[in-house]
């Protein structure tokens, strides 16, 4: 017969008595496991209730305040239900000139945001070496680092009359241009501050491109022009309209950029927006849904193009 160790005896003892008490976190964590749609619930209730809570319902009260109107003796908020808000801005020749010229300058934004990242994000996605590519993508990301008003003021400061960009023209002999408070300027400023949000969802688009598909459409013959038409734009698509979404809309909602760098001259949706806010809250509310109908009817464009599968 051997010799049992105390050690010994005591693995045999709890051998013998069975398994300990469970806690009740193991407990939970037995019914999580065995219930794949409880760990689901559990983990998207928070963040799912949170934007209930703050996004649709700030949303809610923005559509129910732009049916209501405002005293223009007491300036009080009378909460009667009309359509005078959307009437007036509708009927007014202003506003109707200031939406399309905000929806212009989003869809131009759009336009030359796609042509610069196109050939950028293809070059990084197929052609670069990876120490190139991670260079250009500091360089793509590092401005989303800085703060949004430091590149506005930033801008401000090449435009202005005496700035960066006439002291360089007049090194070389042309006259300064007056682009300060300018449409010109501010379209230049969103074209450069949108673009990384434009290259990075083409880019992702790009690298899932098969290179096979590639070498097929130029074994067949196709040149490069061709293949980039029927291979490349076809594919690449669903990230140009993602990012088209980012673009866009941020385009549209801006005010900070076209204040500072527009001046007075340049009065986009969301300057309206900002001047009513205090005195006519009803208005802007009205206004704000503009923006928010026309992006909704982006969006049912973009989500039939398969954008949402770049985002």
């Amino acid at each position: 017969m051997g010799v049992t160790t105390p050690t010994g005896a005591r693995a045999a003892d709890a051998a013998r008595a069975g398994p300990g008490p469970r806690r009740p976190w193991s407990r939970v964590s037995a019914v999580l496991w065995r219930r794949p749609w409880a760990r689901a619930t559990l983990l998207l209730t928070p963040p799912l209730a949170w934007f209930v809570l703050i996004y649709l319902a700030s949303l809610a009260v923005l559509l129910v305040t732009a049916f209501w109107t405002t005293n223009p003796f007491t300036t009080n908020i009378e909460r009667t239900w009309t359509l005078s808000n959307f009437a007036t801005i509708l009927g007014t020749p202003a506003y109707r000139t200031i939406i399309l010229r905000t929806v212009a300058m989003a869809a131009g934004v759009t336009v030359v945001d796609a042509i610069i990242a196109i050939p950028f994000a293809y070059f990084m996605a197929r052609i670069a070496r990876p120490r190139t590519r991670t260079v250009l993508f500091v360089c793509v990301l590092l401005p989303l680092w800085a703060s949004y008003l430091a590149k506005v003021y930033a801008w401000l400061l090449v435009f202005t009359h005496d700035g960066v960009l006439n002291w360089a023209l007049g090194k070389i002999g042309i006259g300064p241009l007056n682009l300060i408070y300018t449409n010109s300027a501010v379209f230049i400023v969103f074209c450069y501050i949108w673009l990384p949000y434009m290259i990075i969802p083409v880019y992702a688009a790009l690298e899932r491109i098969p290179a096979s598909q590639i070498e097929a459409s130029q074994d067949l013959g196709g040149r490069t022009g061709r293949t980039i038409r029927s291979v490349i734009l076809p594919l690449a698509l669903p990230g140009i309209v993602a990012g088209s979404i980012f673009t866009f809309s941020l385009t549209l909602g801006d005010y900070i950029t076209p204040l500072l760098i527009g001046g007075g001259n340049s009065t986009l949706i969301g300057n309206v927006i900002d001047s009513n806010v205090v005195y006519n809250l009803p208005l802007a509310a009205a206004m704000a849904m503009v923006p928010i109908a026309i992006m909704a009817c982006y969006l049912l464009v973009a989500r039939a193009l398969g954008a949402f599968r770049e985002i």
